[in-house]
């Protein structure tokens, strides 16, 4: 019984797509699965530069930095950023 994410079975994947929106809308309304025999297996190194760390703020707390962030027109990430080096340094 078909579900309706792959309702559309057998249309062809599009040689390109115009822009990623459209590639999701594709792929939201095709199930993976039907295109196996399209898929072909790829290697490839990710080189990961950038770690992101989560850091668990009061509520309230996170409120008054993003308050202090748009006043010095940065996010509220990048003036934590500033602040912790600033202290750590």
């Amino acid at each position: 019984m078909p579900t309706s994410k792959n309702k559309k079975r057998g249309e062809p994947i599009p040689k390109h797509f115009q822009s990623p929106e459209e590639a999701g809308q594709f792929w939201d309304s095709h199930d993976s699965a039907d295109y196996e025999k399209d898929m072909v297996d790829v290697e490839c190194e990710i080189d990961i530069k950038r770690r992101a760390f989560l850091v668990p703020l009061d509520r309230d707390l996170y409120r008054k930095v993003q308050s202090s962030a748009r006043k010095s027109g940065v996010s509220a990430e990048t003036l934590l950023n500033m602040w912790i080096l600033e202290k750590a340094s």
